[in-house]
């Protein structure tokens, strides 16, 4: 099967007996073969075919997005993959959203991030999802809110095969100086459901003591990218509720 057959395959590759670790292993360490430039994307970003032995009729694949080919931004300092792979780190800590498992590696491009990626139904987007998949969505909002997520489009989200929603596209995180830019507005003045505010309990309070995340999070983000991040939680956890945005100010361009 080709790269471009791979792409457009409705499933991926069989992961089942495979744990999030040995998925992270194959990002990590599989040579990438066939290499294909994505469609769309301000930045360079790559389809990757990753040679492994798993076998079946689709490969495995990832989203590789190389620093060499990011865009000079005026609110973000170079290095978005390592947002990428900081956004993973947290929510796999904190259990929410469903981010793609993602990696830091070298490429042909030289270092980047690498993203399994997830096989999606092209025709959804959060505005075909977002009444019946609300549940889901809460959870990629509140996360938007935390990690000051300046890049939130509808497209951004991707439902699988099996109707798991996945959140993409963290490059545009924790800068404490932008702001969020997101389509999600009916959370605006809602509670967090309780399940969210424990995890952020959890979570923050590992931060404090220097466990958990926060070993990893040091080295991908700076002092004062950190600092903030804590200082979200705190306020999330003393007021419990997405904050009420604007309707111009806070939406990202295009909105898909």
């Amino acid at each position: 099967m080709t790269l471009q057959d791979a792409f457009h395959a409705p499933r991926g590759p069989h992961l089942d007996g495979l744990s999030e670790d040995d998925v992270l292993e194959l990002l990590r360490s599989s040579e990438i073969g066939e290499i294909g430039l994505h469609p769309s994307g301000s930045n360079y970003v790559f389809i990757v075919r990753l040679e492994t032995d798993l076998g079946g009729e689709v490969p495995l694949l990832g989203v590789y997005k190389p620093q060499a080919g990011e865009r000079p931004l005026r609110d973000f300092p170079r290095g978005l993959h390592r947002r990428e792979r900081a956004s993973y780190v947290l929510s796999r800590s904190l259990g929410w959203p469903a981010i793609p498992p993602t990696v830091i590696r070298d490429g042909p491009h030289g270092e980047g991030s690498v993203q399994l990626f997830i096989h999606a139904d092209a025709d959804e987007t959060y505005f075909t999802m977002r009444d019946e998949q609300r549940q889901q969505f809460e959870s990629i909002a509140g996360f938007d809110i935390l990690v000051n997520n300046a890049d939130r489009k509808g497209g951004a989200c991707l439902k699988d095969a099996d109707g798991k929603v996945w959140a993409i596209d963290q490059g545009l995180t924790f800068n404490p100086y932008a702001r969020v830019r997101t389509v999600m507005f009916e959370f605006c003045g809602q509670p967090f459901s309780p399940a969210l505010v424990e995890s952020l309990r959890q979570v923050r309070s590992e931060l404090a003591d220097g466990e958990g995340p926060d070993v990893e999070l040091g080295r991908l983000l700076s002092a004062d990218d950190l600092d903030s991040l804590c200082e979200r939680m705190d306020r999330l956890m003393e007021k419990p509720e997405f904050p009420v945005l604007d309707e111009y100010y806070n939406v990202p361009w295009p909105l898909v």
